[in-house]
């Protein structure tokens, strides 16, 4: 609100920049206000409010915290210095009972030694452990630096090499490192924020320009842990680090919830890819002679369609106008707006978790059972918009219907970003003065309506620490 927008002939409402701070904080890139409205600074704050709530570097600050409660509880009273030392050496035991550690020792797991405040060895299974939580710290960091700096060269390369991207930057007045970096933030967090006020619909020729952004979008969410666990791979055989071998062979006690086995890992990337080919040939088979790929060869209409299915499940950047597809398409598109990132085809038997230790799961409380479940909130979203926005859907009801209110409403949720968005063409009432916009369709309701949206986009962003705690019409 404090930085000036690039147009001084229109100053967006106090109400409208809150919302968009939301939006970009949650990574949910839902818009009531036209993109290039926004100066450089302005772009610049949304690309660090992107960067910091993005699902990377929020769990690269939970690891953190994970690591510190580990030091602080650490039976060492040397808590400044936790020293791994000799690892094939025989293991005594502490001099000091206080700081004795009684360890079940495995086979598989590796002995480690400590050092206690008076520089006596003693077990260290705990040191090792605290070592990974290190290192795998490291590498989330360098996953993140170098994915961004590998997308912004790659993005801001692309645009010097063809005049065709650098002609559209110049006819809006963005600068190329901007754009660069903006898009790839975005792209990484699955935010789907893009600096022009078409999205990347004004960049649907440019199929290089699509194809470098795919990757980044696919690392940064769906297939970040499988990318992570490959990773982690290629470090132990390369360092030989006991650390890494640690890491794969404790995945589950490491308190990093996208650590994942390697079977469980592989079938959630062909999980992903399922869920694109479904959509891909869903897209191409009833849209290939549409308006919607009008001025497109054949190339560019695969690249198109690739780039718009993987922006389905969490991204939200669009190249094609979602309100000309045909509704098939768009169930399609909400159903996998609602599916979580981490949704698998796996056989119960490896998706099962033990509790408590192998332990009976407690039964859940009467007042657990009448929490209600994720769809049933969705209902109840979508029925509250619709009550807020029931006059215009009796004026307007082309623009104004519960498909594209769903869809909203879901795309929030899932932290999307498409819209239908809003065509003065579909009034049944013309109106002289309205004027087609490039923002989403949100930016025609209330302003209760879109205070609703932001209870969904935070609901939607926190949704990992509700998701098994409803039962009451159980319907997800």
């Amino acid at each position: 609100m404090v930085s000036k927008p690039r147009t001084a002939w229109f100053r967006p409402k106090d109400f409208d920049m809150f919302f968009t701070s939301v939006s970009a904080t949650t990574v949910s890139s839902m818009s009531t206000i036209e993109m290039e409205v926004f100066s450089h600074t302005q772009l610049i704050i949304m690309t660090i409010l992107m960067f910091v709530g993005g699902e990377v570097f929020t769990s690269f600050l939970g690891l953190q915290f994970a690591r510190s409660k580990f030091l602080k509880n650490c039976p060492s009273s040397d808590q400044n210095s936790v020293t791994l030392v000799n690892l094939n050496h025989s293991v005594p035991k502490c001099t000091n009972p206080v700081n004795q550690i009684e360890l079940d020792l495995e086979k598989e797991k590796p002995e480690t030694n400590t050092l206690d405040e008076n520089g006596n060895k003693c077990l260290g299974f705990d040191s090792l452990k605290y070592s990974s939580i290190k290192f795998l710290g490291y590498v989330v960091l360098g996953y993140l630096f170098v994915v961004h700096l590998i997308g912004s060269t790659l993005v801001s390369l692309y645009i010097s090499l063809f005049p065709s991207a650098r002609k559209v930057l110049k006819d809006k007045g963005l600068e190329t490192l901007t754009f660069s970096v903006f898009t790839t933030v975005s792209s990484f967090t699955n935010c789907g924020f893009v600096p022009t006020n078409e999205n990347m619909i004004v960049f649907k020729k440019n199929s290089g320009l699509l194809l470098l952004l795919i990757p980044q979008i696919l690392m940064g969410n769906t297939l970040y842990p499988p990318c992570l666990l490959f990773l982690i791979w290629v470090l132990k055989k390369t360092t030989k680090r006991e650390e890494f071998r640690y890491i794969l062979m404790n995945y589950g006690d490491m308190g990093y919830g996208h650590l994942l086995s390697g079977p469980h890992a592989l079938l959630l990337a062909m999980t992903v890819f399922g869920f694109i080919l479904i959509q891909f040939l869903l897209l191409c088979s009833m849209e290939w002679s549409s308006q919607v790929m009008d001025g497109l060869n054949s190339y560019q209409k695969i690249i198109g369609s690739l780039f718009q299915t993987v922006n389905s499940r969490h991204t939200g950047e669009s190249v094609f106008d979602l309100s000309t597809i045909s509704s098939a398409i768009l169930v399609l598109f909400v159903v996998m707006m609602y599916l979580p990132p981490c949704t698998t085809f796996i056989p119960p038997k490896l998706h099962e978790k033990v509790s408590d230790n192998g332990k009976q799961s407690r039964k859940k409380t009467f007042m657990e059972c009448l929490i209600f479940s994720q769809l049933s909130y969705l209902v109840i979203f979508i029925i509250l918009i619709c009550i807020t926005e029931r006059q215009k859907m009796k004026e307007d009801p082309l623009n104004f219907n519960v498909l594209n209110v769903t869809v909203e409403v879901i795309s929030a949720y899932g932290n999307v970003g498409f819209t239908t968005g809003y065509s003065c063409k579909r009034q049944l009432k013309p109106d002289s003065l309205c004027i087609d916009t490039w923002y989403g369709f949100v930016g025609r309701w209330s302003t209760m309506g879109k205070s609703i949206l932001i209870i969904v986009m935070f609901f939607g962003r926190l949704k990992k620490f509700s998701m098994k705690g409803g039962q009451a019409w159980n319907l997800s």
